[in-house]
């Protein structure tokens, strides 16, 4: 279970704060995946929000269903941790209302309620798992793993490409059996990229899909690690191409032998 010592203070969250005030931004990594908490006990939120940061994924946190609304009004997130227990409109109507926006990342509900009915309604409204307090970090961190896999419709951690094997649970790459050195935002690049193969990706579209709200991640940046990346990927014959005026794509080697 989470020992209360487990977490530092959290800062307090207006409810009139700018768009961006809104958020506690909590990661300082470029990552593929990114996680809104949606929770107004702050020790908990803490934690959880330290748990997903060294997991490796975005994470935005919202202490108020209205918060919550407006920031996935503004940002798509792969999963929404949501608190049924909320201040001002409860988890069951934020859940509503994104459901009704047609707000596609999966949601995973907690609550410190097990009673079958509130289960039921939550699952009936779009809630995609639930959990009941208090619960254990490792059954929370395969649940989250489980739910952002099932939200980019990958069904096995592992992706390849030509000789290069990449495992997103184990943060983890190889080219012919043998590790490729890759920096944290490097390997962000590199995943989301693999996720999408022969589609081209713009500079735009990275910075938002793999940035927290206050990262200082630049366009110039993006192209510093494009670059590197081409340097690694020399070996396993995988190009990553500039579609000028659009933005990158990779290409599967193995796409001219089918």
């Amino acid at each position: 279970m989470l020992p209360r010592d487990f977490f530092p203070p959290s800062p307090v969250l207006h409810p009139d704060a700018a768009p961006h005030d809104m958020l506690n931004s909590e990661s300082d990594q470029l990552v593929v995946m990114r996680v809104l908490i949606v929770e107004d006990d702050k020790a908990l939120a803490d934690g959880l929000l330290r748990t997903l940061r060294r997991s490796g994924y975005a994470v935005d946190h919202s202490v108020t269903g209205e918060l919550a609304l407006r920031a996935c009004a503004e940002e798509h997130y792969d999963l929404i941790v949501l608190d049924i227990s909320l201040p001002g409109i409860d988890g069951f109507e934020v859940l509503r209302q994104l459901r009704k926006n047609r707000e596609t990342g999966s949601v995973l509900i907690l609550t410190a309620h097990d009673a079958e009915p509130d289960r039921v309604h939550g699952l009936d409204l779009g809630a995609d798992d639930y959990v009941t307090k208090p619960f254990s970090l490792p059954e929370f961190e395969a649940r989250v793993r489980a739910l952002i896999r099932r939200s980019q419709a990958v069904r096995s951690p592992t992706l390849r490409l030509g000789t290069l094997t990449i495992d997103s649970a184990a943060r983890r790459a190889q080219i012919g059996g043998e590790d490729l050195d890759l920096t944290p935002r490097e390997w962000g690049v590199l995943e989301y990229l693999l996720t999408r193969t022969d589609q081209v990706i713009s500079k735009e579209q990275m910075l938002q899909a793999l940035c927290s709200w206050d990262d200082s991640l630049t366009h110039n940046a993006i192209e510093v690690y494009i670059s590197r990346l081409r340097s690694k990927l020399q070996k396993a014959g995988i190009k990553i191409r500039t579609v000028r005026g659009f933005g990158y794509m990779v290409e599967d080697p193995d796409a001219s032998t089918r």
